[in-house]
């Protein structure tokens, strides 16, 4: 049979399969194909975080609550479709989506009944959030600094992943250029401001999601990754102040084998890409740290229990893969937001892992099989073809303007669907082993009148402040995006203020335009 990646899988590996030049070397070590670090889930395991967000804040903050009583380790912010394209929830665009597929954030009072009783100093935060996800973070530090906490003490990451929504999501709003600035600009000012958090979570996820294979999630991960270094690089920051800051995330499937190898690869490559092409030298910049989700676009809404099943190989590859933190889908979410009930399982899914499983008790326990090692050098020469093949159009952002990332991920999730039609690609519950009676199940629904409400507290929230203040603050932001100062402490100042995320969208776009793709026939 084959690999997802195109490569044979043989029905027995020998050592001969095995490169003789390729050590694996020791955990915490260079290249860190074993862990970046030496003692990995020994000492402690890896975060356990939950992906939740829905309706009104205040309906997430009670969510986040339960997670964090059930023992969530860490948090991890959903937020609705207007919030990622950075409109306002009363805005014409946003009728309908309003709260959907994530929480409805519009301003910094949104933010802080999102975070109503929970100690910023004490818990790690991750936001999914990419084209204003620098207004996120600059509302998270301002609720913390309501708490008295110092940007000093935050920990956590924001996606900021802009280049993969060309590629495979969407969810942009300006331009690749002024995108990237922005980027830049977010690095700079968290390395003087929030020196702990994670300023961009650089993603194969939703790349995965669309129907990369494992090869093509590594290989177009870590070009972005290269364009943001060069990016920053050509904002004037030294590469290893800014590169310990980088984190990366990825999916894992259900294939085990093909995704340990997988991460074990990506580790590599990008430790010799930073030393080699970057020329990084603190250690902390050539290792790739990463939070892996569990894939959403393999499971089924027929026969939903089975995906309990499919969840618990998925994170035992992250696991045995090395990740450093890890969300587990809960199994209902192929028909619908998860109920509490099946997101506490979901997180249980990962306590056993944890406690019971004995997988912590040692660090990278499928080192030296042949299958694993061969695994890894082969997803490791795939992904290196399709990186010179992305730089061979210049650059990352040339190769996507080009479709050529998109194209071959289609091209890929073609193939799979033709599988998995023909019953070549076994998918239980789908294609065999059916049922033809399904049990009924009862899924999570937003309320509709949940839209209704963010509009009131908007109209609220205009008619109480300070417009003149906002005006003013939104008028010196454009001047600045017109010029080379980093936007950031302008987009708090307005924040602070109460402008709205849209309010500070809808003036970076007078300023920097919005993106249109190019339609390729």
């Amino acid at each position: 049979m084959n690999a997802e990646s195109g490569f044979e899988i043989k029905p027995v590996y020998r050592p001969g399969d095995v490169p003789a030049d390729v050590p694996i070397g020791e955990p915490g070590e260079y290249p860190y194909t074993r862990g970046v670090y030496p003692t990995m889930y020994t000492k402690r395991p890896w975060t356990m975080r939950q992906y939740a967000g829905f309706g009104t804040a205040a309906e997430s903050n009670a969510r986040y609550h339960q997670l964090l009583a059930a023992g969530t380790m860490g948090l991890s912010v959903a937020f609705d479709l207007p919030t990622q394209m950075g409109y306002d929830s009363d805005d014409p665009i946003a009728h309908g989506e309003v709260g959907k597929v994530g929480v409805a954030i519009d301003s910094i009072e949104d933010m802080r009944q999102l975070f109503h009783g929970i100690p910023l100093d004490q818990v790690s935060t991750s936001m999914t959030i990419n084209a204003p996800g620098a207004l996120l973070l600059l509302l998270y530090q301002l609720v913390a600094e309501e708490q008295g906490v110092p940007g000093a003490a935050l920990q956590g990451t924001i996606q900021n992943d802009i280049l993969k929504e060309y590629i495979a999501r969407g969810t942009y709003i300006f331009p690749p250029k002024p995108s990237l600035r922005l980027v830049a600009d977010t690095f700079a000012y968290c390395r003087a401001e929030i020196p702990k958090w994670n300023t961009i979570s650089i993603s194969g996820y939703h790349m995965a999601e669309a129907g990369a294979s494992p090869a093509q999630e590594i290989a177009f991960t870590l070009a972005n990754g290269m364009e943001y270094v060069r990016a920053a690089l050509a904002a004037g920051l030294a590469v290893d102040d800014f590169a310990p800051r980088l984190s990366f995330f990825f999916v894992a499937r259900t294939t085990l084998l093909e995704e340990i190898a997988k991460f074990r690869a990506a580790r590599r490559m990008w430790a010799r890409i930073m030393r080699e092409e970057f020329g990084a030298t603190d250690p902390k910049s050539l290792m790739l740290r990463f939070h892996t989700q569990t894939a959403g676009v393999q499971l089924t809404a027929q026969q939903p229990e089975v995906n309990l099943v499919r969840v618990a190989i998925q994170a035992l590859g992250a696991v045995a893969g090395g990740t450093q933190s890890l969300h587990t889908n809960a199994y209902d979410e192929a028909i619908a937001l998860p109920t509490e009930k099946s997101a506490r399982l979901a997180l249980r899914t990962q306590q056993v892992l944890a406690y019971e499983s004995g997988l912590t008790g040692t660090v990278d326990p499928f080192a030296g099989s042949y299958a694993i090692e061969a695994m890894t050098d082969e997803v490791e020469a795939e992904a290196t073809r399709l990186i010179e093949r992305v730089f061979s159009y210049g650059s990352a952002v040339d190769a996507i303007e080009q479709g050529f990332q998109k194209e071959q991920i289609e091209t890929s999730a073609y193939r799979i669907a033709n599988e998995i039609d023909s019953g070549e690609r076994v998918v239980v519950g789908v294609n065999r082993f059916t049922s033809e009676a399904e049990e009924r199940y009862e899924p999570l629904r937003v309320d509709p009148a949940i839209e209704a409400a963010q509009v009131a507290r908007l109209a609220d929230l205009r008619a109480k402040r300070d417009s003149a203040a906002v005006e003013s603050a939104l008028a010196d932001l454009a001047k600045a995006a017109q010029g080379t100062e980093n936007v950031l402490p302008l987009m708090k100042e307005a924040l602070r203020l109460r402008a709205t995320v849209g309010e500070v969208c809808h003036t970076l776009r007078g300023v920097w335009g919005v993106h249109h793709p190019v339609e390729r026939f």
